[in-house]
């Protein structure tokens, strides 16, 4: 079983991850035993937080193994994939709670959403996340799942770690401010995706697109288009106030809303580097 040399190196980070890796293989063959699979190679030798490749199962019909390491963000992906049940989303036929092991529908031919020019990016996941969010219709159906705060404190710690690195304290604090402020638990909070981008979209024969790899949180639903505009860079750092109207507009979110969580992410999120002064500048932009 070979595993991936940046899921290798983010497995080295701590004793659950150490631990988790260690048993890959043990797990890998219990797994194939138990569901029948027949497992391919890896699809990405590069993947960094799970190992994923395609497999075939006994009747013959096609699947992906998940083998996902212990995180914080994707802790709940196997009951979000449960609670959305295959609407705009991958459906989860099989699941190993106590590892984490999803067997999960595979798209097919699978290219990403990244293949389309990023204005139809930005009408299909604002499609997608419609989709996803009216799922949630009654907010007592959402009380087995996290608040988005409980991520949003963990990134503003990792942040607060980093003070020695930021190129403009006054600007970093006033984005952890107002993750603060708009990060609070409201009564038409639904469940979010999270980490929905083109990256995590793929083209498929059941629908048009399925989004994968969901980090589901209860929260905003202004907030889940942000991680698309945070890898739309160009446009992003040209022009966000436009960017965040424009998708503001597809999504039908508060517009403001948008606007205040782009700009604390773009100045406050934790970064490898601090030194790229593009998301500052944007951050300024943004604050009006």
């Amino acid at each position: 079983m070979k595993i991936p040399k940046e899921l290798f190196v983010n497995c080295q980070k701590g004793p659950e991850r150490k631990a988790w890796m260690s048993g890959l293989p043990v797990l890998f063959r219990e797994l194939e035993t138990r569901w029948s699979l027949r497992v391919g190679e890896p699809f990405d030798p590069a993947g960094s937080c799970s190992w994923v490749a395609p497999a075939t199962r006994a009747n013959g019909e096609s699947a992906v193994l998940k083998l996902a390491m212990p995180h914080m963000e994707g802790q709940d992906e196997i009951s979000g994939l449960g609670f959305w049940n295959g609407n705009g989303i991958v459906k989860l036929l099989e699941a190993d709670l106590e590892s984490g092991a999803m067997l999960l529908e595979r798209c097919l031919p699978g290219t990403t959403l990244h293949s389309e020019p990023e204005p139809r990016q930005d009408e299909v996941v604002a499609n997608l996340l419609k989709q996803i969010w009216s799922l949630t219709r009654n907010p007592s159906d959402l009380s087995g799942f996290r608040p988005l705060s409980l991520m949003i404190e963990f990134w503003c710690r990792e942040t607060i770690a980093q003070r020695h690195l930021w190129p403009d304290a006054g600007l970093v604090n006033e984005g952890l401010r107002v993750f603060k402020e708009i990060g609070r638990p409201a009564l038409t909070d639904v469940l979010l995706a999270t980490d929905l981008h083109a990256g995590n979209v793929l083209r498929s024969q059941r629908e048009p697109w399925l989004v994968i790899d969901p980090k589901p949180f209860v929260g905003d639903r202004a907030y889940d288009p942000v991680q698309h505009l945070m890898n739309c860079e160009t446009r992003l750092h040209r022009d966000p106030i436009e960017l965040v109207r424009w998708v503001a507009d597809l999504t039908e979110v508060d517009a403001e809303r948008l606007r205040l969580w782009t700009l604390a992410r773009a100045a406050a999120d934790p970064r490898d580097d601090w030194k790229d002064a593009r998301w500052m500048r944007t951050a300024r932009k943004l604050a009006l």
